[in-house]
Formats: structure tokens, C-alpha cells, sequence
């Protein structure tokens, strides 16, 4: 099917990012989220970064403005009725995702295909709670998402052809590269990425390392552009410790348990560059390791 109008439930650093690729390839988006502080940040970001864009001469001063004009919001979930496509890029909690689908059903098209950008639950268990898990995806983009070039698409047990083809063209359009995925827990990118930095957090844990040498050995001796405790704070401990569960509850193996420091500094509400400090305190420059 054509998809020309995609709504968007969330505001945050995952859902400006989508607004902003799909506007700017020519897709009319209505974003929505439940704090209209959120929205007007997130046009402000978008406006921020697409000026970026221009500055960098990679896109014009008129792809800017199309793109920006092409963007609506809304505090009305029922506001995305009309789109071809939604993608729900909320919180990674399995119950708030389960609550908006129960919310937007009664709005939605027959047609319109419903994805969830979530980076570990299962797409078939989210799609069983919808009246449509035929159209239903997992539409994984990765952050920041105007920079990075892969989309996980992610077929539950009842996706049928036509949906997945459509979210395929959808995903070449962007000018992205799609990899296809099996509906197992976290995937493949955090499938593999998580534990790695679980691992790193295990090495600071028991004492191998400090925060810089874990960093600037994975740096230095892999060729990262960012050590795994710094992509950590990057990505935010609250989400990393998600997904980390989702693997273990998941799959059931002690290879995937999180590690009691990861917990801890999420218990301690230190959760990475969002609130300033984690493995690094960001409350100075440059920033200094809280271990």
C-alpha cells in the first residue's frame, strides 16, 4: 500500500528523530505525546537539527522549511486516526505501549499499519493485544536517527507479506538500509550490543578497570567510537537495564543478567546523560568518571 501520512506517538529524543526523517523525505507526520512541553521541544530539536543540516549544506533552506511545515502535533492520541502509518516510539515499558494501542484502536483506518520502534519486546505479544496483528511491525530505528543509517524491521509470527513490504519501502525511501529480523528478544543490534556493555559493567564492577581504561581500551583497542561505558550514559542505564531483563526473562540464560552495578546506579537515579550522571558526572566539561 502507499503510505503518505505517518503519525507518531512520542516526543522524546527516539520520536522527534522520526518525525524529523520522515517530514524531510516527504511523508506529511502528526506527532503526539501527553506534555505539550514535549512537543515544543521537539519541534525546537527538529528545527535545530535540520538547521544543522543546512549549515552542513546537506540539505537546503527550502528541504528545512518543507520538512517543518509538513509536521503537526497533538495532545490527542485519537489525532492520528487518519495515517497510513503509526509508529509508537513511547517509553520502553510493555504496559504503556499496550495502553496507546488500546487507545488509538478505535481511531485507526482499516488499512493503517501499526509498528512499535521498540528495541526488545516482542513484536507478536504487542501485536496479539491489537485487532490487526497482521499489520503489526517492530519498526526499530537507532539513535541518533537523522544519523544513523540502519532501520530494524521486525515481523511478528502473524505479519503478513504486504505489511512488511510496505514498511520495507518506507524504509528505502528514508534513504535507509533495513535489516530484517527475527521476533526474538532484543533482536539483533541490542541482541549483541547489551551484553557487551553488560559485560563492561561487570569488568567495573569487579574491579578489572576504572571507567576510563574500560573506555579507552574498547576505543583504542577495537577501533569504538565511543567505549561501551560512555555509549552506555549515551543511551541511558534505565534502558540498557531494560533490555537487559528482556533478554534474560527472555531467553532464561545467567549469560544475560544484569549486573548488580547497572541496577544500582538505576536505583540511584544516575541514568546517563539525560539526568547528568552516570558513568560520567556531565555536570562539568569535560566530564569526569563517577568511578
Amino acid at each position: 500500500m502507499d503510505i503518505n501520512t505517518v503519525g507518531i506517538v512520542g516526543a522524546g529524543q527516539m520520536g522527534n528523530g522520526i518525525a524529523h526523517v520522515f517530514a524531510l523525505s516527504g511523508y506529511q507526520v502528526i506527532m503526539s505525546d501527553i506534555s505539550q512541553d514535549a512537543l515544543d521541544s521537539a519541534i525546537a530539536t527538529i528545527d535545530g537539527n535540520l538547521t544543522r543540516q543546512v549549515s552542513r549544506e546537506k540539505i537546503s533552506a527550502e528541504d528545512r522549511q518543507g520538512a517543518l511545515d509538513r509536521i503537526a502535533t497533538t495532545l490527542k492520541l485519537s489525532e492520528l486516526g487518519p495515517s497510513d502509518l503509526v509508529i509508537e516510539a513511547a517509553t520502553e515499558r510493555e504496559t504503556v505501549k499496550n495502553a496507546i494501542f488500546d487507545d488509538l484502536l478505535p481511531h485507526i483506518q482499516p488499512h493503517t499499519i501499526l509498528t512499535s520502534n521498540t528495541s526488545s519486546i516482542s513484536i507478536t505479544r504487542l501485536a496479539s493485544r491489537t485487532d490487526r496483528p497482521e499489520k503489526f511491525m517492530g519498526f526499530h530505528f537507532m539513535n541518533p536517527v537523522p544519523i544513523m543509517q540502519l532501520v530494524e524491521l521486525i515481523r511478528g509470527i502473524a505479519t503478513d507479506e504486504d505489511t512488511y513490504k510496505s514498511c520495507l519501502a518506507v524504509v528505502e525511501r528514508l534513504g535507509k538500509t533495513a535489516a530484517s529480523a527475527e521476533d526474538f528478544p532484543a533482536f539483533i543490534v541490542n541482541r549483541i550490543l547489551m551484553p557487551m556493555i553488560n559485560e563492561a559493567v561487570y569488568t567495573l564492577y569487579e574491579g578489572v578497570g576504572n571507567v576510563s581504561s574500560i573506555d579507552s581500551a574498547m576505543k583504542l583497542g577495537t577501533n569504538h567510537p565511543m567505549g561501551p561505558l560512555e555509549l552506555a550514559d549515551f543511551i541511558g542505564l534505565d534502558t540498557c537495564l531494560a533490555i537487559m531483563n528482556v533478554l534474560h526473562d527472555g531467553l532464561a540464560d545467567t549469560k544475560y543478567r544484569p549486573c548488580p552495578l547497572l541496577t544500582k546506579y538505576v536505583e540511584a537515579g544516575w541514568l546517563g546523560r539525560k539526568t547528568d550522571r552516570g558513568f560520567y558526572d556531565y555536570r562539568q566539561e569535560p566530564p569526569v568518571p563517577t568511578r
